[in-house]
């Protein structure tokens, strides 16, 4: 099978990309240059910035792919663009997008008033009434996060009259290459040597589906190559979700870490350590789907994947560390106050 693959190059990319030559497809990569390819003998690759895309309309029809996997798409126009180039030409596009599109996350993150919705979703379950939430956190109009939005981009790959669209909606996505480093804030406490890492007692409670890079490399390699999922949405994630607890703890016993974790009331949490989230609110997908339709399934153990991903987050520090979020001293006071509060001697634990 021919298949073009718009992006490629960042986390979950280069694991899309080996396992797709190993099954023999001819792949061609469309990205910025920036990162080399590992297979680069196996792939072509078409320089360019998808900001761009239709000025390489010619070169990338030259390709002749049947199937399009953008893997980077993040607003209606870059769909859109893709859609103008490969019409009359690719059979399917499929595109990555991310289980925020559920109702879930703007109550979580205190956009919109409600009781949220049970989980798990279905991808059949209420999406967002909000459109654009990240976009608190943007600098400017041009930043990637006053733009991203993933609703705008399932609404064109699923509605096109002439390329059929197959979206997979991604988990908290960990593991050898993860640019976000997920689990550095916890395992920095473990290598730093803490004895306790504080939890607020929400939030370790708080269940969110997860899934380990090399899994959901897998998912979408099946979504590509099975005609079966034309036309049709996924949940990726494993399938059993993680409390915020239960990811700290695979995280420590990973690292060898023999400390304790400590659940913290909400109100006495040290203020760099307090999100401001609702935690009534799990984002917990449902995976059957994919599962059923197209054989997916977890081909490693819980055990086998914490130990690759701490060791790789161990060898791939991020390269900055804001010092503001690992105020030992302020934890230290907390958990001394959380003693004393299990002693008899009672405390207020938040910062003054």
């Amino acid at each position: 099978m021919k298949v073009l693959i718009i992006g490629g190059t960042g986390s979950i990319g280069p694991c899309v990309v080996r396992e797709l030559a190993g099954e023999g497809h001819s792949l061609t990569l469309f990205n910025r240059g920036r990162s080399q390819s590992e297979l680069a003998e196996a792939v072509t690759t078409i320089v360019g910035d998808r900001k761009g895309l239709l000025s390489f309309k010619a070169e990338l029809r030259r390709a002749n792919p049947e199937v399009i996997l953008d893997m980077c798409a993040f607003r209606e126009r870059d769909l859109l663009d893709v859609m103008n180039v490969f019409k009359g030409m690719a059979r399917r596009v499929v595109a990555i997008s991310s289980q925020d599109v559920y109702r879930n996350n703007e109550i979580l993150w205190k956009l919109v008033e409600g009781d949220p919705d049970p989980p798990p979703f279905t991808e059949e379950s209420r999406l967002r009434t909000t459109c654009y939430i990240a976009r608190s956190r943007a600098k400017s109009h041009d930043d990637f996060f006053y733009q991203y939005e993933k609703m705008e981009v399932e609404r064109v790959v699923m509605n096109d009259d002439e390329i059929s669209g197959t979206v997979l909606r991604l988990p908290m996505v960990y593991g050898p290459g993860d640019g976000a480093h997920r689990m550095f804030p916890y395992l920095k406490r473990v290598d730093d040597g803490r004895p306790a890492i504080l939890v607020g007692q929400s939030a370790g409670r708080w269940l969110w589906t997860r899934g380990y890079i090399e899994d959901v490399a897998h998912a979408i390699v099946l979504a590509v190559v099975d005609a079966r999922a034309a036309g049709r949405i996924y949940n990726v994630g494993e399938p059993e979700p993680l409390s915020e607890l239960d990811w700290i703890g695979n995280i420590g016993k990973a690292a060898g870490w023999s400390g304790e974790i400590v659940i913290v009331p909400d109100e006495l949490m040290p203020r760099h350590l307090q999100m401001g989230l609702d935690w009534r609110c799990h984002l917990v997908a449902d995976t059957s789907r994919i599962r059923s339709e197209l054989g997916y399934k977890e081909e490693l153990t819980t055990e086998v994947r914490f130990d690759r991903s701490v060791r790789w987050e161990r060898a791939n520090p991020p390269a900055e560390i804001d010092s503001a979020l690992f105020d030992y001293e302020a934890e230290d006071r907390c958990l001394e106050r959380i003693r004393g509060h299990e002693s008899g001697h009672c405390s207020n634990c938040q910062d003054e």
